[in-house]
């Protein structure tokens, strides 16, 4: 049995692999996942972003859309930026409800996996 942590969509799944193929997600992981790599990160957060809950990419594309501004309030699953790689439009969304404190990217601005791009208060 293997484990992994996968990003989708901003959301962070920890999954357990079977040498059979089977996969088993833990429940509680998508909110616990996201808040433990927010430590190493932490200086640049302090220096860019206002709030304490980080909305990064979960894949590597360009800024295509900037759906929500600060100030704004969001819901759990809903749209902040959308980010265009491969042709594709991929939404990244709120992982908490919250008020939008900061968005640190512009459109045309290009970011790796784990880029921040908002953050929440």
């Amino acid at each position: 049995m293997k484990s992994y942590t996968i990003t989708v969509n901003g959301n962070v799944y920890d999954v357990t692999v079977e040498e059979n193929g089977e996969a088993v997600k833990a429940p509680a992981a998508p909110k616990a996942a996201p808040k433990a790599p927010a430590a190493p990160k932490a200086a640049p957060k302090n220096a860019q972003g206002a709030g304490n809950i980080r909305v990064e990419a979960g894949a590597a594309g360009k800024v295509f859309k900037i759906e929500a501004s600060v100030g704004q309030k969001v819901k759990r699953g809903d749209a902040v930026v959308i980010i265009e790689a491969m042709k594709m439009e991929i939404p990244v969304v709120a992982p908490e409800d919250g008020t939008v404190a900061s968005i640190e990217l512009a459109v045309g601005d290009a970011c790796e996996a784990g880029t921040l791009l908002a953050t929440l208060n």
